[in-house]
């Protein structure tokens, strides 16, 4: 995720020559202005949320905004409304222009923590980021192929669809808004709303009867044990919890979702099913048989002879990106034979669900392959990709 400055004087409004009148139409009506004056004419007059407004009085902030484009002076207009939002001191003006500069589908984070003269603890604003961290790469997962619990799984996947999340400036750490690009992540967007959705429909059957086959039915859905930890992450040591999403006017609301969604709300009589429904996702996760192409990258063995514990960094095979297995002597020196001649190896497995599947059981003994020199590219584009921290102590 990358934050977006939020220095005041830094954002500058967008070309005017490239803003649609009816987005910024939109995102005015969505940040709480109020329309005034006629509703039919060729030209529309906003005012902030609360602001007062007398008709034909100089005082106070209003923008113009044409109907629609095409009229002579529509770009002109346009461009003293952008200016006049810059201008603004009202904190919804700073959100439109965030919104016209910044396309995306928006989702917005509250958490509702006691605060010091608007100012909240550096730990709260801190779990509000991973909470947001956590909840966004469970879409991106889910997005991708619905499970109860992903360990490691589609690992790559998840942090390659962060990096084109943008975070808003955050004005305390109780709010937080990252700005998801429509429609090239409309699939993790929409996957995050319905997750959402179902999961607040299956805390609350659990609560009311104490049966747990509703988050059972909901992983098809995108719920899974990283979100519900999320969301418990969340809600923990607040009063509460709401997420917000709307999407960008400019690409339009996808088809299959209400045009305003309503927020999701979550509070601290969720987290034990919260808690709970995260252990039952990882118990009820079966084995993965695979097939696994990689390189060794470690090996240990409590004696010279006998079998030891190897490390592969996966190549192909499986969606994380290392793994575990016991070897017998024979696996094992087969292994240390290719580690030396710089060859990878092949072999089969069970990823184990209970550590991630990040641990082969059951392995077969490992075969050297060759590779053609497409393969050879992969493999070094593999060996030079430094591992994350959570990797170097797996």
């Amino acid at each position: 995720m990358r934050p977006i400055d939020d220095e005041p004087g830094d954002l500058q409004p967008p070309d005017a020559e490239r803003v649609d009148p009816e987005v910024l139409t939109a995102l005015l009506r969505r940040h709480g202005w109020e329309r005034r004056g006629r509703q039919d004419g060729p030209y529309t007059r906003w005012t902030p949320p609360g602001h007062p407004y007398a008709a034909g009085s100089a005082a106070g902030t209003s923008v113009l905004v044409p109907a629609r484009g095409g009229f002579g002076d529509s770009a002109d207009l346009l461009g003293e409304a952008l200016t006049a939002l810059a201008r603004s001191g009202a904190p919804s003006a700073r959100e439109v222009l965030l919104a016209l500069s910044v396309p995306g589908d928006e989702v917005r984070w509250r958490r509702d923590v006691p605060r010091t003269a608007g100012a909240v603890p550096w730990t709260a604003a801190e779990q509000l980021r991973q909470a947001v961290r956590g909840t966004l790469l469970a879409a991106a997962r889910a997005a991708r192929a619905p499970s109860g619990y992903f360990g490691e799984r589609h690992a790559r996947h998840a942090h390659a669809c962060l990096e084109q999340v943008l975070l808003g400036p955050a004005a305390s750490g109780h709010l937080l808004t990252a700005y998801l690009p429509a429609p090239g992540a409309r699939a993790v967007t929409v996957t995050l709303l319905r997750a959402l959705q179902a999961t607040r429909d299956a805390v609350d059957y659990q609560r009311t009867t104490g049966r747990w086959d509703a988050f059972d039915a909901a992983v098809e859905l995108g719920v899974c044990h990283e979100l519900v930890v999320a969301l418990a992450h969340l809600v923990r040591e607040s009063e509460g919890a709401e997420i917000a999403l709307a999407w960008s006017p400019a690409a339009g609301t996808p088809p299959g979702v209400a045009a305003r969604p309503e927020p999701v709300e979550f509070s601290p009589g969720d987290l034990p099913a919260l808690h709970r429904a995260a252990s039952r996702y990882v118990r009820a996760e079966p084995p993965v048989r695979v097939t696994v192409t990689g390189t060794v990258v470690r090996l240990r063995s409590a004696r010279p002879s006998g079998g030891g514990t190897v490390r592969l960094r996966v190549l192909s095979g499986a969606e994380v990106r290392q793994v575990r297995v016991r070897l017998d002597e024979d696996g094992y020196r087969a292994a240390v034979e290719a580690h030396l001649a710089g060859r990878p190896v092949r072999l089969s497995g069970a990823l184990e669900s209970r550590d991630g599947f990040r641990r082969l059981i059951g392995a077969s003994v490992p075969v050297p392959v060759d590779l053609d020199e497409a393969e050879r590219d992969r493999l070094l584009k593999a060996w030079d990709e430094p591992a994350r921290d959570d990797e170097r102590d797996a």
